[in-house]
């Protein structure tokens, strides 16, 4: 058991989790400008964008690098500043440390550590696709990043497919279109909305049916950073599972479709009728290869 009492021992090192903005820059709140000022050391995911950031509120604290590529060895350095009464402010490039950024690793060491870790408020990506996204809001599942290889983002949308909450991915440009056209296949015709470039001065919402936004991606420019918000499945899905589309196929046939269609490899075809008709891979295997 840790009981924290974050403000009970003001001469006590602690570790700050500071948010920053995720476009525009007034989304900085007066706390988190304080806490910048005020710390012995800021831990950034890259020292040259919070430098901007840093120079634009006119903040001189000390930067270090803290990012994928060097936190195992960095962990220890940052930790042992806090035993000795420091305070360690970790920001990424944009929005909250931790969430689809480096960050978890070192709260969890300070925490096993018994040191305080203090998280501010502040901007975040998904949450604001979702509010705006008009998408039910009472129950929402975040993913972040889904895996690059086709085959994985599949049995990844597979496993979340029968989810009621809301759905929460993190998306680039030069991957977009893919992710939608999986989407589509995995979960079939839902309500998806994109919002793009939160907070900037190019902020879009593109909302509609996915079929909708397939036909949008393919004709539009993808630039900048998404948050893709799908509708969680309802009854009304439940009911159409009844009738997948691969109702009418044989075992054999369903996998030659993914061989012929997708250009799965037979292994990875076999794999992926096994996750679709909820069976054995090994069934599936024997079924294929004795037709």
């Amino acid at each position: 058991m840790n009981l924290q009492k974050s403000f009970a021992d003001e001469t006590k090192g602690a570790l700050y989790v500071v948010p920053t903005p995720i476009g525009n820059l007034e989304d900085i709140t007066y706390r988190a400008v304080k806490i910048l000022r005020s710390a012995d050391l800021i831990a950034a995911e890259d020292t040259r964008n919070t430098k901007k950031l840093l120079n634009h509120f006119e903040i001189s604290t000390h930067l270090i690098s803290y990012h994928e590529h060097n936190k195992s060895s960095r962990e220890n350095q940052l930790l042992e500043r806090i035993d000795k009464g420091e305070l360690i402010a970790l920001v990424s490039d944009a929005g909250m440390p931790a969430i689809s950024d480096p960050g978890y690793e070192i709260v969890q060491a300070a925490i096993e550590r018994n040191q305080h870790v203090v998280v501010l408020p502040g901007a975040n990506a998904a949450l604001c696709g979702l509010v705006g996204s008009g998408l039910p809001t009472g129950e929402f599942y975040f993913y972040g990043f889904l895996p690059r290889k086709k085959k994985d983002k599949a049995e990844e949308l597979n496993r979340l497919k029968r989810l009621h909450a809301s759905l929460l991915f993190y998306e680039s440009p030069y991957r977009i279109k893919d992710t939608l056209k999986a989407i589509q296949e995995q979960l079939g015709s839902r309500r998806v909305v994109i919002a793009r470039e939160l907070t900037k001065r190019f902020e879009e919402y593109v909302r509609g049916t996915i079929e909708e936004l397939i036909l949008w991606a393919e004709e539009n420019e993808m630039r900048g950073e998404f948050v893709i918000i799908v509708e969680g499945q309802n009854e009304a899905m439940e009911d159409d599972e009844d009738t997948v589309w691969w109702d009418d196929l044989s075992i054999v046939e369903h996998v030659d479709h993914y061989i012929e269609e997708k250009g799965f490899s037979s292994k990875e075809a076999i794999k992926q009728v096994a996750i679709d008709r909820s069976i054995p891979k090994r069934d599936v295997y024997q079924n294929y290869h004795i037709k």
